[in-house]
C-alpha cells in the first residue's frame, strides 16, 4: 500500500524507512527540509508541503500523522483537509489524549473522513525491532491500514491489535506509559540502593546483566538499563531531571475518575516532578518546621 507520513522526527522517519523496506510506498513531509531529504535517501518519497503530499497519493489516501499532541494535531488536520477527499483516512500515531481522539474521529466522520488512533511504542529501536501498535477505530479503517500495521509491527500477527473504537488505541497507550513510569521508577530506586551500598563496591552493569537472564524482573527496560550502565557506569554528565510527555498524568487522572487506586504510577509521576525542583521550597519549609518545633539543626546554602 502507499501511505503519507506527516512529521519526520526520529520515530516518524524510522517508520517510513521500515515501510519502504517492507515494500510499501511512503511519502514524507516535514517542515524541516533536511528531515524530508533523509527520508528520500532511504527510499521514501518527499513532499515540500501538505498539498504536495496529498497530490502525491492516490485516493483514497492514507496519511499518518506523527506530531506533538494537542493543537499541533488539530492544526495539521485542519491544514490537510482542503487537499483531501471524502473517504481518505487520517491516522494519529502520536501520544494524543484519547478523549481528543474520540472528538477528532466524530468530527471527521461528519465530513466524510475516516480516523484512527494508533498508540505507538518502540522508540528509536522500532526500525530494527518493530513497533507495538495499539489501534483504535472503525473496522473499515483498520482493514485498510492492516498491511502497513503488519509491516510496522514486530511480526504480522504479533505486537499489534485492534483494541476498540476511536480513542481506545490512545487509551491503551496512555495506560501503557503509566505502567512504564512505575517500572522505570522501580529500577531506578533499586539500582540506587545497590549504588549506595559502598561496602560491596557492586558493579551495577554486572548485576543488570545477571538479572537479564532467567530473573523474574527481566524485560526490555532492564536491557536498556544495562546498556546505559555499560556506556556510562557513573552516569557522568547527566542531570537528575526527568521529563514527562503527559501520559502518566492522564493515567493518574483517569484512575481517580474511575476510583481505581494506582499508587505506584502516581508516586512515580510525582517523583518526576520532584526531580525538576532544584530549589525546593517545600523541602526548605520542612527543615524550617523541624528547627522550630525541635530545635533541629538545618543546613544553609553557601552565599553566592
Amino acid at each position: 500500500m502507499e501511505i503519507g507520513m506527516v512529521g519526520l522526527g526520529k520515530m516518524g522517519a524510522n517508520m517510513v524507512e521500515r515501510l519502504v523496506r517492507g515494500g510499501h510506498r511512503a511519502v514524507g513531509y516535514d517542515s524541516d527540509p533536511a528531515a524530508v531529504a533523509k527520508v528520500v535517501a532511504v527510499g521514501g518519497g518527499g513532499a515540500n508541503s501538505l498539498a504536495d503530499l496529498a497530490s502525491n497519493l492516490k485516493a483514497p489516501r492514507t496519511i499518518w500523522i506523527m506530531v506533538p499532541n494537542g493543537p499541533p494535531v488539530d492544526q495539521t488536520i485542519s491544514n490537510l483537509l482542503p487537499h483531501l477527499a471524502q473517504g481518505d483516512l487520517l491516522v494519529d500515531g502520536g501520544n494524543s489524549n484519547y478523549k481528543e481522539s474520540m472528538r477528532r474521529a466524530a468530527e471527521l466522520k461528519t465530513k466524510g473522513f475516516l480516523f484512527m488512533d494508533v498508540g505507538t511504542s518502540g522508540g528509536v529501536w522500532g526500525l530494527k525491532e518493530g513497533y507495538s501498535l495499539m489501534v483504535g477505530g472503525e473496522k473499515e479503517a483498520v482493514a485498510r491500514l492492516t498491511p502497513a500495521l503488519e509491516t510496522l509491527a514486530p511480526a504480522k500477527d504479533k505486537g499489534w491489535g485492534h483494541v476498540g473504537p476511536a480513542g481506545a488505541g490512545h487509551f491503551v497507550k496512555m495506560v501503557h506509559n503509566g505502567i512504564e513510569y512505575g517500572m522505570m521508577q522501580s529500577f531506578a530506586e533499586g539500582f540506587s540502593v545497590l549504588q549506595h551500598k559502598k561496602d560491596f563496591a557492586l558493579d551495577l552493569h554486572q548485576v543488570a546483566e545477571i538479572w537479564r537472564v532467567g530473573s523474574v524482573v527481566r524485560c526490555w527496560l532492564l536491557d536498556l538499563t544495562s546498556l546505559a550502565l555499560a556506556e556510562n557506569p557513573n552516569l557522568d554528565g547527566l542531570a537528575p531531571y526527568v521529563s514527562d510527555s503527559g501520559e502518566g498524568r492522564w493515567t493518574v487522572a483517569e484512575a481517580i475518575d474511575l476510583d481505581v487506586p494506582a499508587p505506584v504510577i502516581t508516586l512515580s509521576l510525582l517523583q518526576r516532578l520532584t526531580s525538576r525542583d532544584a530549589d525546593s521550597f517545600s523541602d526548605k519549609l520542612l527543615a524550617a518546621m523541624r528547627q522550630k518545633f525541635g530545635g533541629h539543626a538545618v543546613k544553609t546554602e553557601a552565599k553566592k
